[in-house]
């Protein structure tokens, strides 16, 4: 066996010491979002090392697939049969990915957080116990868990930029920035670290300096994977949107958004929200609609994670396809025997904001409003960020103003356009709303 390092200084054990580069990819790979973690795969047909067999199973996971969990366990069998010899911090994010695998995300969790405790400077286990628990809705711990790595690590842009997620997902908006401009300060092209960064913008209404920070560092986008790459370019749609220049959302959806992997979960659930969120703002979209389903047909069966099956459920809806009763009957069915960890947001938010979503694109607006109402109060448990979930609230607002419930459109609506005084999108909406109930309009801008 071989000993080598991970670039963090992490005691490696391999088979073949043309691993450690395969290694060192995916770990730098997964923290910046770069096409160079797949690496690792092509390492995994001749190092039977428990690292190296264990971080091709994290890439089957990360498809967000059924076909994923068949995958990843053969990775960890085939380490398990060869028997060869691991650290003990090796084998303990080996169990941790054999957990998620299982769908007992609590029991990963806590493995991540004690890798956290022990080996602070194990970026890749904390990074992967942020995804999870942004699966879950828990951000606290996202936050925690980069926490505990401060003191060992505080030179790594990457740690600080997933610190400054953290603390934006926490609502503590100030800490976020901080950590956002001290990470592109350590290292100006941090995407992470410029995703955040975006996030406290849009949350704080500073849309105009939010899409002019966005379009100049969009330059280092290009070599980022599909997910990321797609996902900055989604952000900066959104700015347009709020600031009302809807022709250039339009044009970031065809151009950078939609079309960069079409294959993958994270690039289909983006576009499906920026079409959505496009007509939601008054936008006519053509024909985008039946592109984007024909790709989310294959989905039906799927049951990953809530937050992706609904967003594929409204994208099939809106196209006319019967596979989103399909998916809704499919939501129906898997709730009740989901993971444990995540069954009470399948049965108390997934059924009942699928059955709104789809009531909704089909113009059953008080259906909508009504399941709708169920599902919000707990949608964090989903998962995905503030600015992902706000599609639901947008659509639950759009199903109340026109099932003619205008009085708690207002009530939802002033407070939003009170926080964000530059958006002309609720500007909009809120002028309908006023009009309708025969009352002054906004008086600023």
């Amino acid at each position: 066996m071989i000993e080598a390092q991970d670039p963090f200084g992490n005691p490696i054990t391999l088979q073949h010491a043309a691993s450690a580069q395969a290694v060192t990819d995916f770990v730098e790979g997964f923290l910046g979002y770069e096409p160079r973690i797949l690496a690792v795969l092509a390492a995994a047909e001749h190092d039977q090392g428990l690292i190296v067999q264990t971080c091709a199973a994290v890439l089957w996971m990360f498809s967000e697939s059924p076909a994923g969990p068949p995958k990843a366990r053969a990775h960890l069998a085939r380490a398990a049969s060869a028997g060869l010899p691991a650290t003990e911090r090796e084998r303990q994010f080996a169990q941790a990915v054999a957990h998620w695998v299982a769908g007992e995300m609590h029991e990963a969790l806590a493995l991540h957080d004690g890798l956290a405790h022990r080996h602070p400077r194990d970026l890749a286990s904390i990074k992967l116990g942020q995804y999870h628990a942004f699966n879950l809705g828990d951000s606290p711990t996202m936050l925690r868990l980069a926490l505990q790595a401060l003191p060992a690590a505080p030179e790594q842009a990457r740690l600080h930029g997933m610190l400054a997620f953290g603390w934006e997902q926490c609502h503590r908006l100030h800490e976020a920035e901080s950590a956002a401009r001290h990470a592109l300060a350590l290292q100006p092209a941090e995407p992470w670290a410029q995703h955040a960064l975006a996030h406290v913008m849009l949350t704080d209404g500073r849309l105009a300096e939010g899409a002019a920070f966005l379009q100049g560092v969009s330059s280092g986008w290009q070599g980022l994977t599909s997910f990321m790459r797609s996902h900055q370019w989604w952000h900066l749609a959104l700015f347009h949107i709020e600031l009302g220049d809807d022709a250039a959302a339009l044009r970031l959806y065809d151009t950078q958004v939609w079309g960069v992997d079409k294959s993958y979960s994270q690039d289909q659930v983006g576009a499906v929200s920026l079409l959505a969120r496009l007509e939601l703002a008054g936008v006519g979209v053509g024909e985008r609609w039946a592109d984007l389903a024909a790709h989310l047909a294959g989905r039906v069966s799927d049951q990953v994670q809530p937050f992706l099956d609904l967003q594929y459920l409204y994208g099939l809806a809106r196209a006319g396809r019967p596979e989103a009763d399909m998916l809704l009957r499919q939501i129906e069915a898997f709730a009740p025997q989901a993971p444990v960890a995540a069954r009470a947001a399948w049965q108390q938010v997934a059924v009942p904001a699928a059955r709104g979503l789809l009531a909704h694109a089909r113009g059953q607006w008080a259906d909508a409003a009504e399941q709708l109402t169920l599902a919000l109060p707990r949608l964090v448990a989903i998962g995905g960020s503030h600015a992902q979930r706000d599609l639901f609230e947008q659509v639950h607002l759009d199903a109340l103003q026109r099932a003619g419930q205008l009085a708690a459109v207002q009530n939802l609506l002033q407070p939003r356009a009170n926080a964000q005084p530059q958006s002309e999108r609720l500007r909009r909406r809120l002028h309908e709303v006023y009009a309708a109930l025969k009352l002054p309009a906004l008086a600023h801008h």
